[in-house]
């Protein structure tokens, strides 16, 4: 009886992860939607002014979160 307890409970949690995991992503690509890559690279040049490439890097990855660092590093290409 108890480990029918505890295949439920864990089906249940493995459900709930599922769902939660399903609604990040869901609003990961919507934020990534809003974000204006425009600003993202205003924000870059002028960190890059100010600092090397890792310091402004972290310092965008910081700012807009949604960035992954292959994504960072494009926009830093761009900008050279």
């Amino acid at each position: 009886m108890s480990a029918l307890i505890i295949w439920v409970m864990g089906a249940v949690l493995l459900l709930i992860n599922i769902m939660l995991r399903t609604r990040i992503l869901r609003l990961e690509a919507r934020l990534k939607e809003l974000s204006n890559p425009q600003e993202q690279l205003v924000f870059l040049r002028q960190q890059a002014a100010k600092k090397d490439k890792v310091l402004a890097l972290n310092a965008l990855r910081k700012q807009y979160p949604e960035l992954s660092l292959t994504e960072a590093n494009k926009l830093w290409q761009q900008i050279q």
